[in-house]
């Protein structure tokens, strides 16, 4: 059935379904998804001797989660429906596919669905034998609450910590050595994300929210949720200024704090104006006496079609630095 939109799709119904199978053929040495289920792991999961990192939520963040399996990040993810979390079962067969006997960590997003399913999950492995241990990413720093969520919503920070807790991982270290280096990164940690337009999720069919030709949103969510000021367009730099302040009161760094930062498109915003939204963020950080040690700029965690963006901040340590360089190879995120 034709719908009022224009996009790559079939039936709505089958697009996730469709999109993991496309994942597999694409890196089918890479990936293999368990049977009947929206679950993808890596093809040699469950590693030996190793802390399995697993992670997961709604599907149109593309990369998140899939694209971040692989050596040195995630050792497996679930897929929900698009804006939706994943079942407790499939949540349970994930963490079961991905644990060797040394446990397994899960690193959740701050929403309700995903953490109430995830919990349910954990209980019924605990009960078979299996070890979990969690942490909650509530790196989103414009809004305490909102449609999906008690507290703080986990945005693109939670990138950077399936970065270090895999680092952790790979490193052979056990599973309460990975979950305090994911949380380290989740109390170091900062973001927020603005919009140009709203995104079309393919079941509607049309924008999920209005946004006026000359109006922005500011603090507004990875599903559209709403943000902290709908107001007049402004110029990039502004945008900038706006979100980068808001992020560094929340962080209050000391000077020469060193810091890693990730300019983040929603899924429609050219990688031309992430580059100026970056070039500005760092002139902000110089000027706040902040030292930049490392800069990604790109799709990391998206909301389909919508144009905007987000600015995320992470004070790092030594420990931290080495986790976050340390090799990696994921269909979205590879690094020698």
């Amino acid at each position: 059935m034709w719908v009022r939109m224009k996009k790559l799709i079939n039936d709505p119904d089958d697009i996730v379904d469709e999109m993991l199978d496309g994942i597999v053929a694409t890196h089918p040495d890479r990936f293999r998804r368990l049977p009947d289920t929206q679950v993808l792991v890596r093809d040699d999961a469950p590693l030996d001797g190793k802390v399995g990192v697993v992670s997961g939520g709604g599907s149109g963040h593309e990369p998140a989660h899939a694209g971040y399996v692989g050596d040195g990040m995630l050792d497996g993810a679930a897929a929900g429906d698009v804006f939706s979390s994943p079942t407790a079962d499939e949540f349970e067969e994930l963490i079961e596919a991905c644990d060797s006997g040394e446990g397994v960590l899960a690193v959740v997003k701050n929403y309700e669905g995903d953490v109430m399913n995830f919990e349910t999950a954990i209980e019924l492995v605990e009960m078979e034998g299996t070890d979990v241990e969690t942490v909650v990413v509530n790196d989103d720093v414009a809004v305490e609450d909102s449609l999906y969520t008690s507290g703080r919503r986990g945005v693109c920070g939670t990138i950077l910590v399936h970065k270090a807790a895999g680092a952790k991982a790979a490193e052979g270290a056990d599973l309460k050595e990975v979950q305090r280096v994911g949380q380290k990164v989740i109390d170091n940690v900062g973001t927020m994300g603005m919009a140009l337009t709203s995104c079309v999720t393919p079941e509607k069919g049309e924008p999920t929210f209005d946004l006026g030709e000359d109006e922005i949103e500011l603090g507004i969510g990875i599903h559209g949720e709403p943000g902290t000021e709908r107001t007049d367009i402004m110029r990039a730099d502004e945008i900038t200024e706006e979100l980068t302040t808001a992020v560094l009161d929340d962080l209050d760094l000391d000077e020469g704090q060193e810091v890693v930062t990730i300019v983040n498109g929603m899924g429609g915003t050219p990688q031309m104006e992430l580059f100026v939204v970056n070039r500005r963020l760092q002139e902000l950080l110089d000027d706040h006496g902040l030292e930049t040690w490392d800069a990604w700029v790109g799709d990391y965690m998206t909301s389909l079609d919508m144009a905007g963006c987000s600015v995320t901040i992470c004070a790092v340590d030594e420990e931290l630095k080495e986790l976050l360089s340390a090799p990696v190879n994921t269909p979205a995120l590879t690094a020698p």
